[in-house]
């Protein structure tokens, strides 16, 4: 751990914090929402989301990879989950008919992960995801973020229409943050992302005192154990939510290596054992609380580059702050008032880092007219996906939607066959010879 503690440490500790906490607190409520839960059982789910995020982070860092990487709620499974739910009457089934299946499926891909884990399965786990693969997925999720902020940056009403001086506010909160980052002195810059998170919440409740901001963590809390469900065996809704588990592994290998290129190290067997080990070992605890499944977020690498305070301390105060958060409900609903618009804007600009840890994934590899396609199929197919209404893929079985629809996880499939189905290398070879 960093010796160094002063003011830098102190000030990246809360900026971990808030980005932690901003990427975390909506996924809880979502699922509860969806899955038409009691605002009381909700509470309990954020709750237990603030503390577990908080100590799985912690525990990445220390015994797990070891890189400063946020441990949160995977985007692809999330995703998969609000899809099965929002398929309840598609389906013909209950909410806790859904929500169980997916409690089992979800614990049987945590055993299978533990296994690959404890015996040595990392050399299949890297083959299967090559780094053309985790070039492509990088692209993919680059991608995906910054619709996801883009969107979140704008309100919305009721009406359809968008609120234009809330969204012109966001607008305008992105170009301060990007000017703080590129034009600010290396302190300025460094801490780019807390200032903006601070001063856009400050001005944002001091232009529309009108908006209320809900807050969700209140003190009144429902424990119940699965409460999306009890694990049941709806075969269906277990092999979606196994297989996307599976497929989950892959955030895992894009993180730690993303890491190794960042902090110019290797990271052997031990550090893709213990960061499964910790993933599988909370999603179990956490699929108890109904939480969405754990990964190693790739993100946070966007972060780092934004911030350049590489530091693990900061990092594990962090995670210790949001998990005291998670126990003291009053702090966490004063964070959960931090307007949604704010938070996409900042976050919007961090995750502009991103796309720059994906092209330089590529390691200057160039392309012909024939092998482009290995790169441009699978993410080109992987965007289009992601701009296709969900309605759109009705007519396809109902457990065949929460897949075809994903653009990520579709993209990353399509390059998983392209890499094992096409020898590219004869490719390379031809073109060499007609040059």
């Amino acid at each position: 751990m960093d010796k160094r503690f002063g003011t830098v440490t102190i000030f990246s500790s809360v900026q971990w914090l808030f980005f932690i906490f901003a990427n975390t607190v909506m996924v809880p409520i979502s699922v509860g929402t969806v899955f038409g839960l009691p605002g009381e059982t909700i509470a309990m789910m954020l709750r237990a989301s603030l503390i577990f995020t908080g100590l799985a982070t912690i525990f990445q860092g220390w015994k797990g990879h070891r890189y400063p990487l946020m441990e949160g709620h995977s985007g692809l499974l999330w995703g998969v989950i609000l899809n099965l739910g929002l398929s309840a009457s598609s389906l013909g089934m209950s909410f806790t008919e859904i929500g169980g299946g997916i409690a089992t499926g979800v614990m049987l891909a945590s055993g299978v992960t533990l296994i690959l884990a404890a015996f040595n399965g990392i050399s299949l786990l890297k083959s299967i995801f090559s780094p053309m693969v985790m070039s492509v997925y990088l692209f993919l999720l680059t991608f995906q973020l910054i619709f996801i902020f883009f969107k979140g940056m704008m309100k919305v009403g009721e009406q359809g229409t968008i609120d234009v001086p809330i969204t012109l506010y966001s607008f305008a909160l992105v170009i301060f943050v990007s000017l703080l980052k590129l034009k600010g002195n290396p302190l300025i810059s460094n801490f780019s992302i807390l200032i903006g998170l601070l001063a856009g919440w400050i001005g944002y409740d001091l232009l529309f005192a009108g908006e209320a901001v809900q807050a969700t963590a209140s003190g009144d809390v429902s424990f119940t154990l699965f409460p999306l469900g009890q694990p049941n065996l709806e075969i269906g809704i277990v092999a979606v939510a196994f297989f996307a588990c599976l497929m989950n592994l892959s955030n895992t290998v894009a993180s730690i290596s993303s890491g190794d290129l960042l902090f110019k190290k290797e990271s052997g067997k031990r550090e893709y054992r213990g960061s499964i080990f910790i993933t599988s070992v909370f999603t179990v605890i956490g699929c108890g609380f109904g939480l969405v499944p754990y990964t190693p977020f790739t993100s946070s690498i966007g972060f780092l580059q934004s911030t350049r305070v590489l530091m693990r301390t900061p990092f594990f105060i962090g995670g210790a702050l949001l998990t005291v958060i998670g126990l003291v409900p009053h702090l966490g609903s004063w964070l959960a008032g931090m307007p949604v618009t704010v938070g996409n804007a900042v976050l919007f600009v961090a995750y502009l880092q991103l796309f720059g840890t994906a092209f330089n994934s590529l390691s200057g590899k160039v392309f012909n007219s024939d092998t482009i396609f290995r790169l441009a199929a699978p993410v080109l197919i992987g965007i289009s996906l992601m701009n296709t209404p969900s309605a759109v893929f009705a007519e396809f079985p109902v457990l065949i939607q929460p897949f075809i629809s994903n653009g990520l996880l579709m993209g990353v499939l399509i390059s998983i066959l392209l890499e094992k189905m096409v020898n590219w290398s004869a490719f390379e070879q031809l073109e060499l010879k007609n040059n």
